[in-house]
């Protein structure tokens, strides 16, 4: 860990001479969810490719922005990286590293789904209230660096009540609900099979998909205050609702609900 905190260093000294700077507030762009940052004046833009001991990214954009909307500036890693794509689990979450090293306080993950609650249709947006962790490696399995964070971080209040709770009367505000519901990581690449879908949702998840829980653990092990908002896109619960899906139509569905997302994220920028 003491290894991944000097790479961290680097890879902001870097940054920061592209024009990325330190701030409070930064967003995570799921598949098809990078739309978002249309709104928004991209100040600095670096990709992946070019950041000091971070892998590219092999199916998102990958890129690291600094942007402005009003009057507000923050960070958008522009599209994410997954352990299915042959990489461990540091490596996945090594931008998160980097957030903290520039003192990123609260993080807006998003990401696309598969539904598990019967009463999610297919472009409902979640807001994330816990997470259950399928993947096969532990983020912080290894030695500890005290600098991140506690050996042992608690997770009993990783998607912070309160700030939910704000969240939710930001959708009231623009006249739609928001449901909270547990999200579950599963490693991928493939989709999960029907009886995988029902054994997750048994132990008590609402969505289904493979990227943010290790995000999430590494920025919670940071102390940062996490958003999660989710995008369902497919049902997969019960077994005769489900329907053969492509990641063209998982991108396409979510690509619908970039309107409404947009305006809780938007609200959120303003009020950080």
């Amino acid at each position: 860990m003491n290894e991944i905190y000097e790479k961290a260093k680097e890879a902001v000294e870097f940054l920061q001479s592209q024009g990325i700077k330190s701030t409070n507030l930064s967003i995570v762009t799921g598949s098809g969810i990078n739309e978002i940052i249309s709104d928004y004046e991209i100040v600095a833009r670096v990709p992946f490719s070019d950041i000091p001991h971070l892998v590219s990214s092999t199916f998102h954009k990958g890129e690291i922005l600094y942007c402005r909307f009003q009057n507000k500036e923050f960070i958008v890693l522009n599209g994410r990286l997954h352990y299915y794509e042959g990489y461990s689990a540091q490596e996945i979450t090594f931008p998160i590293r980097i957030l903290s090293l520039l003192d990123v306080k609260r993080l807006i993950l998003t990401n696309a789904s598969g539904g598990l609650n019967p009463e999610y249709q297919a472009g409902e947006i979640v807001l994330i209230k816990d997470h259950i962790n399928l993947m096969p490696e532990h983020p912080l399995r290894g030695s500890n660096d005290e600098r991140f964070g506690d050996r042992f971080p608690d997770m009993s209040d990783v998607y912070d009540k309160e700030l939910r709770q704000q969240i939710i009367q930001y959708a009231q505000q623009e006249h739609f609900e928001l449901f909270e519901g547990v999200y579950a990581g599963f490693q991928g690449p493939s989709l999960e099979t029907p009886s995988e879908n029902k054994f997750i949702h048994t132990i008590g998840a609402d969505m289904v998909g493979m990227s943010t829980v290790p995000e999430a653990i590494v920025a919670n092990h940071c102390n940062m205050e996490i958003i999660g908002l989710s995008i369902v896109t497919n049902q997969c619960y019960p077994p005769d609702r489900i329907k053969k899906t492509t990641v063209e139509d998982v991108i396409r569905t979510a690509q619908q609900a970039i309107p409404k997302l947009s305006k809780i994220i938007n609200k959120l920028i303003l009020n950080t």
